[in-house]
């Protein structure tokens, strides 16, 4: 238990020990373990908070090489980060026709004349193709023979400063993410299922996102008290969306076509031999059969009674999933149940969903687009101001601009601020006729939208104005928001760094950050000459064919593109450190690229993307980690092995957590005037690095570009607030600071209003 608080707490920048901030001798020196301890957190990257310091002294010698052992394997400082040439910043030269010799040499034999080397995975390098004195492993089919059981440590310029966590600080991040307005990514859902481990669930809270709550049920089933679970089941698509979450795992319900579909695609394989995208279909097939013990069948019946609902706003309620609900009904035997004493409700509505006499909502608002009944329209509309928001820029394409936002501004205070936030982010780029935007389905991969044709209608004033307009609405309602919250606050101290970091509604992240809590978005400066990609898969897994592909797309002036990747391992401003397709035992595989900025500075490089791809059969690998390293000191290479893995210069990692859903992923975008990386999370389905569609990650740069940003959410907060902004935040009633935006539920506060 006390392991995973701490690696919960290293999430944000903490450090957890279990003590009383009021214990704490501040005049105390440091004594010789926490000297110890401290030098080697600082070989890795970390500094302490003075606070921390102090508060290290109260602790055992034993915890604190139990923390160091936590903090080393979070941070991969154990793993295998051999690549597969040695000293690989200096290019082998190898070429393709090297291969194709190779290639001829193991299907021709030695006598055909071919004399060299025959490795270990089998494999005959003939002479004078592959320098083999320079490779870990084979050159040719990418197995590595040897492993490395170092890493560099303390070549890091910058350090990161880590605070004391008391279980106070656990118990307020618990209660925050179960009350988070927005719904939770990856690592705050990660965090959540560890800390509902630890902490009681609470009598009186809120909480307001599905996803969240189906952790929670998920959670009191495990212990038994599925009754106490039936008041967070206010309707049935949340019964439905838990059964789901626990058939598949994930948390927004994907229809079993999708998955289906899904499954083939990441089967799909540009080798066709090796093709199982139809095999892969069948399982998914047979995976998602349902079959329900009677236990289970007798809850989910006892929930779907207590329903607090009239049958008829129940039947409507499960309309939009009609088919998987009579697969539900089947299988759990509710029609059964539905005759036994005590089950009337449930008796009900199953009456009235099968007979259907009952009438959605949907249904008259599509019955009165179609007949052009605007008034009727916009009434239907205001009755479900969630669902009006959500198509408020066709709306107002279709009905007018003026009529629609009076409408709409009559119900906009009733509406999430989190949902007016994606309001204002969106109605830029929706009423631009040119702009291609994006959307990400549930399965992960974002998928392009062309222009709503009727924008073709307006002229590009007429739709510079509507945005405009949704702005100024949007704009008033925040402003009224935060002009309601009861404050004795005088001044307000933002960071600058704050202005740099949009706003996370929208942006469901599927990787998990150990090291960091860095919103979608973030920009990080560059230091040195620089950037070192690395990617890490395997560790766990036995020695087999697993191969993970790391990545760089360079641009260049008039559009010209350099790739830097499996098949192409120097370019400009680039180099390779080796195609690795199989892992060895348990310990995993790395690969690196080196980006030197004063070569793409002067080959006048505009950015490179980052990427991953899983060109073997299936999804990226669960726990594949990556990121990478900067300092403003050089970064060395090992001659003997080719580390090149430095935990106290990584800027930035993720960990690919087991619901990924994608075959690659764009990770970041270095801009290279600017000398800054942004770190983005873009899943795409492909084998390799052609497959990440420009178009695309431009569109999705864009969007970045005009979410609003924490720092002027702020602003907005003390303009309605009348708080005045002051430089320190020792001088400031409110402060907000980089640190406190590490915990992205902290934020969403801002738009509850807790």
């Amino acid at each position: 238990m006390i392991n995973n608080l701490t690696k919960v707490a290293l999430r944000y920048r903490a450090l957890f020990l279990d003590i009383n901030r009021e214990d704490i001798n501040k005049k105390s020196e440091a004594t010789v373990p926490v000297i110890a301890f401290v030098a080697r957190l600082k070989e890795i990257g970390f500094c302490v908070s003075e606070e921390l310091l102090h508060a290290l002294n109260a602790v055992s010698a034993n915890r604190l090489a139990d923390i160091t052992k936590c903090i080393n394997e979070v941070k991969g400082v154990d793993l295998n980060w051999a690549p597969l040439v040695k000293e690989w910043n200096v290019p082998t030269g190898e070429t393709i026709v090297d291969h194709l010799i190779t290639l001829f040499a193991n299907i021709l034999g030695e006598k055909a004349g071919f004399k060299g080397t025959t490795l270990p995975c089998g494999h005959l390098i003939p002479e004078g193709t592959f320098p083999l004195e320079r490779y870990n492993g084979c050159p040719f089919c990418g197995t590595p023979f040897q492993t490395a059981d170092f890493v560099y440590k303390g070549q890091g310029s910058k350090l990161k400063e880590l605070r004391l966590f008391t279980m106070d600080d656990m118990r307020k991040t618990f209660l925050s993410l179960l009350s988070s307005a927005t719904p939770l990514d990856a690592t705050q859902k990660d965090s959540l299922e560890q800390l509902l481990q630890v902490f009681p669930l609470p009598e009186q809270i809120n909480i307001s996102m599905k996803e969240t709550t189906m952790l929670v049920i998920k959670l009191l089933t495990e212990q038994g008290k599925a009754e106490e679970a039936a008041p967070l089941l206010k309707t049935p698509t949340d019964i439905l969306r838990y059964l789901w979450y626990e058939k598949t795992g994930y948390v927004q319900i994907i229809e079993p076509k999708s998955l289906v579909a899904h499954a083939k695609l990441l089967f799909k394989h540009m080798c066709e031999p090796l093709e199982e995208g139809d095999d892969a279909a069948e399982g998914m097939k047979k995976k998602l059969k349902l079959k329900y013990d009677r236990k289970t069948c007798r809850r989910v019946a006892l929930w779907l009674n207590a329903i607090p609902m009239t049958a008829q706003q129940a039947a409507e309620n499960m309309n939009s999933k009609r088919g998987m609900w009579v697969r539900m009904i089947h299988a759990l035997r509710l029609g059964e149940y539905s005759r036994k004493k005590g089950f009337q409700h449930l008796a009900e509505i199953l009456d009235v969903f099968y007979k259907q006499t009952y009438t959605t909502w949907q249904g008259q608002v599509d019955k009165v687009r179609a007949e052009n009944d605007t008034d009727k329209l916009l009434f239907l509309l205001k009755q479900r101001p969630g669902l009006f928001a959500r198509c408020l820029f066709a709306t107002m394409l279709r009905v007018g601009c003026d009529k629609t936002l009076a409408a709409f501004n009559e119900i906009v205070d009733q509406l999430p601020t989190r949902l007016l936030l994606s309001l204002g982010n969106a109605a830029d780029m929706y009423f631009d006729p040119k702009q291609v935007r994006l959307a990400r389905p549930v399965t992960g991969v974002i998928k392009q939208i062309e222009p709503n044709k009727l924008l073709t209608l307006y002229t590009d004033d007429e739709c510079k104005a509507m945005a405009e307009a949704v702005n100024n609405l949007y704009k008033s309602s925040m402003n009224r928001h935060f002009a309601a919250q009861k404050t004795e606050a005088k001044t307000i101290f933002i960071d600058p760094s704050l202005y740099d970091i949009p706003v996370s509604v929208g942006d469901r992240s599927t990787t998990i950050q150990d090291t960091s809590c860095a919103l979608m978005g973030t920009h990080f400066p560059i230091e040195g000459d620089a950037v070192r990609l690395f990617l890490h898969w395997g560790k766990g897994l036995h020695k087999q064919h697993l191969d993970m592909d790391l990545s760089a797309r360079i641009t260049l002036p008039n559009n010209e593109i350099h790739e830097c990747a499996y098949y192409e391992l120097t370019c400009v401003g680039a180099k390779h450190s080796g195609d690795i397709r199989s892992i060895p035992e348990m310990v995993g595989t790395a690969e690196y690229i080196e980006l030197s900025l004063p070569e793409l500075e002067k080959a006048q490089a505009q950015y490179v993307v980052f990427t991953c791809n899983a060109y073997s059969k299936g999804a990226l690998s669960p726990n594949l980690m990556v990121g990478w390293m900067n300092s403003a000191y050089p970064m060395k290479i090992s001659e003997k092995k080719g580390v090149a893995y430095d935990p106290s210069c990584v800027q930035h990692i993720v960990r690919i957590s087991e619901g990924n859903l994608s075959k690659g992923l764009v990770f970041g975008v270095l801009d290279v005037p600017k000398r800054e990386i942004i770190w983005l999370e873009m899943p795409f389905t492909s084998q390799t690095l052609k497959g990440a569609d420009q178009e695309s990650i431009e569109a999705l740069l864009q969007r970045l570009k005009n979410k609003l940003s924490v720092g002027e959410l702020l602003d907005m907060k003390a303009k309605a607030q009348g708080l005045t902004p002051v430089n320190t935040p020792e001088e400031a009633d409110e402060a907000y600071t980089y640190e406190w935006a590490l915990n992205p539920a902290e934020i969403t506060k801002l738009l509850s209003g807790n």
